[in-house]
């Protein structure tokens, strides 16, 4: 299922030197950067994300006096009232991110109050800003800030910048750059609220530990270059003894029945392999919260009736991310699909179809959950492992036909690179007569004329076309989409 660690990628990334920086106990990992080693737990609390907000504009009044000039939005245009429907509307989103917003007033009018924002913001080093100019004479105090706290080089702190439109005319290239999120809409506080989401998913990772379940060794650490996410490392012989101590509770026999309740039919597994699935999970679950992780990630080929797929699919459909093979790329692409968009993933191992020009993608393991973690599951039927004889219990999730998708996977390097892609769902194809893994979807790419120019192993599908909301964070953040 795995591929040597020279050819994970296709765009030429080397993926040998994890393995130094963690120490050969950690076991094999599928195209690993080189992480910076952690002494202790990652210093990032897991606190909301902040962000300062602030109105330019002013006061309508001083420029409704004879002889004053309104220019752009226009002497009709109600900034106050704007600002006040801002505001409350920007209070409720706040709140539903769980983020700190925290507003400037009065709103900057002049070089002196945007000064003042200036040194405030740089001296507190918010998440990100939020600035909504509401007057176009302003957009100078709107560049003297961005070029301030929110520059190309780094360090910058990202900035959103929300503008109805109508308040500001001309080009708005010179916004679309790293550090900057720039919205021109009338009302849109849709993506307003994307572009805070962005924020918090990007503080979320920077503050996460992801246990990776490999090797003989506990404990040892390493910060994501980057993405300052944290690894952790838990030994096999661990999980292992979770797995043995696991004793077989109402909580344990209960999420066996639902496993065979919710699958459209059990083909091989009997009531033993289901058994055990659940035991696998309940001692995933342990781990995690011992470890205090936010995701895992597995050296899981070859173990056995411990093969962790069922495991790993309920982790998913709720919200946790959690990695085929202890791959840190696909680990990272779900943990950051599920903060942006609440939809679990499906890493797999590419194939081609080159007659109809399609791109098949295949493993045993895949969310149900696939609309989003508070929506229904697909279904799935309850299959073996596909490349053992071992007693095991893996799903066959059968996504559904027509439904668009999109293809994503993080390259953790000090620059960092983001593999994207969309098409839509074909098929599921029964196995036999096809082969490869339980779980298998063919589906189109927009992005080439031949599918066969995919790169990437182990990318992550999803549903939903969200290839525009993940090139604007990556453009924000300074990532590389490569196609």
């Amino acid at each position: 299922m795995n591929t040597p660690l020279s050819h994970a990628t296709g765009c030429g990334c080397d993926s040998r030197s994890f393995m130094v920086a963690m120490g050969a106990g950690m076991g094999t990992l599928a195209f690993q950067p080189t992480l910076a080693k952690s002494a202790a737990s990652n210093p990032q609390s897991k606190e909301p994300a902040a962000v300062w907000a602030a109105f330019l504009f002013p006061p309508s009044e001083t420029l409704r006096k004879p002889g004053q000039w309104w220019s752009w939005p226009g002497n009709d245009f109600d900034a106050e009232g704007r600002q006040k429907q801002y505001t409350n509307a920007l209070r409720g989103i706040a709140e539903k991110l769980h983020i700190t917003l925290e507003f400037t007033d009065p709103p900057i009018s002049g070089e002196p109050s945007a000064d003042q924002f200036i040194n405030r913001v740089k001296q507190a080093q918010p998440h990100g800003v939020l600035l909504i100019p509401l007057f176009n004479g302003h957009f100078d105090l709107l560049d003297r800030i961005l070029a301030a706290v929110s520059p190309e080089a780094e360090p910058s702190i990202p900035a959103i910048v929300f503008c109805c439109l109508g308040v500001h005319h001309g080009s708005i290239v010179k916004y679309q750059r790293k550090g900057v999120h720039y919205i021109q809409s009338l009302d849109n506080m849709d993506a307003v609220e994307y572009g805070l989401k962005m924020i918090q998913a990007r503080k979320f990772m920077a503050a996460a530990r992801i246990i990776s379940v490999a090797g003989t060794e506990d404990g040892q650490e390493a910060i994501v270059p980057f993405w300052g996410t944290t690894v952790r490392t838990v030994s096999l012989r661990r999980f292992e003894d979770e797995v043995q101590k696991t004793e077989i509770t109402p909580e344990v026999e209960k999420l066996a029945r639902d496993f065979k309740k919710n699958a459209k039919k059990i083909l091989e597994p009997a009531d033993p392999e289901i058994l055990q699935a659940a035991r696998v999970h309940f001692a995933n679950q342990r781990i995690l919260e011992s470890e205090q992780g936010d995701a895992v990630m597995m050296d899981c080929l070859r173990r056995g009736e411990l093969m962790p797929c069922m495991s790993f699919m309920t982790l998913r459909d709720a919200g946790i991310a959690a990695g085929c093979e202890n791959d840190l790329g696909p680990t990272l692409t779900l943990m950051l699909v599920q903060q942006l968009f609440n939809r679990p993933g499906f890493q797999h191992n590419p194939c081609y179809e080159t007659e109809l020009n399609h791109y098949f993608a295949s493993h045993c393991t895949s969310a149900s959950k696939l609309f989003g973690i508070d929506q229904p599951r697909e279904k799935y039927l309850l299959r073996n492992y596909g490349h053992t004889n071992d007693p095991t219990c893996c799903p066959q999730v059968l996504w559904r036909e027509g439904e668009e998708i999109t293809m994503a996977r993080c390259i953790p390097e000090a620059e960092p690179q983001m593999l994207l892609y969309s098409g839509k769902v074909v098929k599921s194809h029964d196995m036999p007569p096809v082969g490869g893994c339980r779980t298998n979807v063919e589906i189109t790419i927009n992005e080439w004329d031949d599918a066969c120019q995919v790169k990437g192993h182990h990318n992550v599908l999803f549903y939903g076309n969200h290839t525009r909301p993940l090139k604007q964070f990556c453009r924000l953040y300074g990532i590389r989409i490569v196609i």
